[in-house]
């Protein structure tokens, strides 16, 4: 009678079985570290300053659209919502895309990926809400504004011609600075862990001997 061979060996450092024929490590974060360190640290770089830039610019929009909202001089009116319309022509597109892309490519380039955590996931969708409702609710209520600042370019501008317009440059981006600090509060507490893997079973170990 053949008798069976020698359980198979157990690392030193962890206790884990090895598997005959396995790559080292290959079970182990197979998806992330895609990237160099000095890539990584260059787009970590880049990240970080269009998205505190993104932040300033929702700030300055805020603060401008507030001073709009309580102005009672036409020239003032004009002069808040003409600044509002060149900043978000200007900066507005670039500045959400780059955020997005460059966070993506983080999360792709590195061990947290995109799905995997959900405080990751959480951020990539409101960072995509974001660039949605920044590139398209956000330039279209400035064009708004700036349609009728030119249509009075002196005197006081009628509130009837205003409408709906003077608050809605207030909302939106209120709510996506809002959206972009929530973000931040993420990036810095990670909260709800990592999200279980769906379909996946631990790899069978073959029985000794067979």
């Amino acid at each position: 009678m053949r008798s069976s061979s020698p359980s198979s060996p157990s690392s030193p450092a962890t206790g884990a079985v090895a598997v005959p024929g396995a790559v080292p490590g290959a079970g182990r974060r197979s998806v992330g570290r895609r990237l160099s360190p000095g890539a990584r640290k260059r787009l970590m770089v880049l990240h970080v300053v269009v998205s505190v830039s993104w932040l300033a610019l929702m700030l300055c929009l805020l603060t401008l659209a507030v001073t709009a909202l309580t102005a009672d001089d036409g020239d003032r009116l004009r002069t808040a919502y003409r600044a509002m319309g060149m900043l978000g022509d200007t900066l507005v597109l670039p500045l959400s895309l780059l955020t997005f892309v460059s966070g993506v490519a983080l999360g792709l380039g590195t061990t947290w990926g995109l799905f995997r955590y959900y405080w990751v996931s959480a951020k990539f969708w409101l960072t995509l809400g974001a660039v949605a409702a920044s590139v398209f609710a956000l330039t279209a209520r400035l064009h708004d504004a700036v349609r009728v600042a030119d249509a009075h370019p002196t005197g006081p501008i009628p509130v009837a011609d205003l409408g709906f317009i003077r608050y809605n440059t207030v909302i939106v981006p209120a709510v996506a600075l809002s959206l972009y600090l929530f973000n931040v509060i993420l990036s810095v507490y990670k909260p709800w862990g990592r999200r279980k893997a769906v379909g996946r079973r631990p790899g069978r170990i073959p029985t000794a001997g067979r």
